[in-house]
């Protein structure tokens, strides 16, 4: 078993959190700053009339940065919110001890990821069930593609499978009215 922090191992930690979470603000500081004044569409920022142009790379550009920008900011946003979370465990006398287990966290953890706040055994078990929880829910209706002919056919008889899906919306009909028919004065869709 581990022991708990020493008062100067504590110290360092405190300190480069404190350090991590001045250069997070400071990142948002100076976002914030270059971002004053200007437009929030895509289309304003780029300085075009219109986001369909001549450039569609330079449009493909732009909205990659914006993405990329936004991610990034989403990252820091969370890391600061869990260092903050840190620090408050250092002013509450919790800091170093896994939320989930309890047993201290080793200090080369601490060293490594300051504001963790689980023991490595349940972070793996932690992500472990993270992935499990963000499959896509189209998984659950969805049936595996058949790896035979017959069997699995046979198991699965009745469960939609796209072979026939134009037909099944073919039934509804389509969006053609008698008003745009090209036929002169037709009155009910039959006669179209």
């Amino acid at each position: 078993m581990t022991a708990a922090l020493t008062k100067a191992e504590l110290k360092t930690l405190q300190e480069r959190l404190l350090e991590e979470k001045e250069s997070i603000e400071n990142h948002f500081d100076i976002n914030r700053e270059s971002t004053e004044g200007e437009p929030d569409s895509l289309r304003e920022s780029i300085g075009e009339l219109s986001a369909v142009d001549n450039h569609p790379a330079d449009l493909g550009t732009e909205t990659f940065e914006r993405a990329r920008d936004l991610a990034v900011d989403e990252h820091q946003s969370n890391e600061l919110d869990q260092i903050n979370h840190a620090l408050d465990q250092i002013e509450a006398g919790s800091y170093g001890k896994c939320e989930i287990c309890g047993k201290p966290i080793p200090f080369e953890r601490l060293e490594a990821l300051p504001f963790t706040t689980l023991c490595v055994e349940d972070a793996a078990k932690v992500q472990e069930g993270d992935l499990n929880d963000t499959r896509p829910v189209e998984e659950q209706v969805m049936t595996p593609p058949p790896r035979g002919a017959g069997e699995i056919s046979q198991r699965n008889a009745g469960k939609f499978d796209n072979a026939n899906a134009w037909e099944m919306v073919e039934d509804f009909g389509n969006s053609d009215s008698p008003a745009t028919s090209t036929k002169r004065d037709v009155t009910n869709y039959d006669d179209m």
